[in-house]
Parts: C-alpha cells; structure tokens; sequence
C-alpha cells in the first residue's frame, strides 16, 4: 500500500504541475499512463476519503514532501478497502505493477546508436554460437573462411 500511496502523491504532484505549465515531458509521459491508472482504481474505490483529499492538497501545496501522518492515514485506508473488497486488491496491485514498469522504462534511455535495455537480461551463447545486443560488422567463428582466388594475400 506504501507504493500505492507514493503513486497518488505522484499523480497529485503530477497534476498540479500540469495546471501550472510545468510538467517535466519525458517523465510525465512515460508516467502519466500509469499513475492515472492507481489514482483511477483509488478514486473509484475511496470517492472523496478525508485521507484521499488529504494527499491531494498537501501536493498542491508542498510537492516535495508528504507528511507521514496522512501517508499513512491513506495507507490504512487503502488496506481497509483491500481487506473488505478482494476484486480492488487485485485491481490495485495490478495498476501499481503498471507504473513501476512504467517507471523503470522512464529511467532507461540510450541516444544515438546506442541501446538501453530495461529490466534483466540474460544471453547465452555455446557450440560456436554468437550472442550479442547488437553486432556492427562481420563476425567470424572459429577459422576465418578462405581468401576468394587471386585476393590479395597478406
């Protein structure tokens, strides 16, 4: 619930700085989707909660900090919720695994040739196979093939 709640603080944040003019593009994008997303199934399921509204004027006002108080009045009531409505539990978990993965694509970037991969990865290469992200050129395994006939020789 601790992410739940850093994600509706985000989306407040988010929210009042786009009334303002000052959203950070590449971030707000990549974001945006995701924490609409926590803020829509909260919402829905807490309407106007004291601690919901809370949260949301404590962004507007100082949208660098939220008060632990009202973190965690938000997280015992998201828990209340989840305790008694098992189909929003599922649905939040599932909106908040939306904008972590969202987060971690916003953080990996690559400009020019260069490739940016996200998340793990794992490459294997055996018996005289090549295995690699990207391969500029010619790759050659084991001996290199003949020179065609009258190549000069070096």
């Amino acid at each position: 619930m601790e992410v739940a709640v850093g994600y509706i603080f985000a989306w407040a944040v988010r929210k009042a700085r786009l009334v303002a003019g000052r959203a950070d593009g590449e971030v707000d994008r990549a974001l945006g989707a995701g924490m609409d997303r926590v803020h829509d199934v909260v919402s829905r399921k807490l309407g106007q909660d004291a601690a919901l509204v809370q949260v949301v004027e404590e962004a507007n006002a100082d949208p660098a900090r939220l008060s632990e108080d009202s973190r965690q009045w938000l997280a015992l009531s998201l828990n209340n919720a989840a305790k008694r409505d098992a189909e929003f539990a599922a649905e939040l978990l599932a909106a908040v695994e939306a904008a972590r993965v969202a987060e971690r694509a916003a953080r990996v970037q690559a400009s020019g040739d260069g490739v940016a991969i996200g998340g793990g990865v794992s490459m294997h290469a055996e018996s005289g196979s090549v295995v690699a992200v990207r391969i500029d050129g010619p790759v050659t395994i084991g001996s290199p093939a003949p020179s065609p006939p009258g190549a000069a020789q070096g």
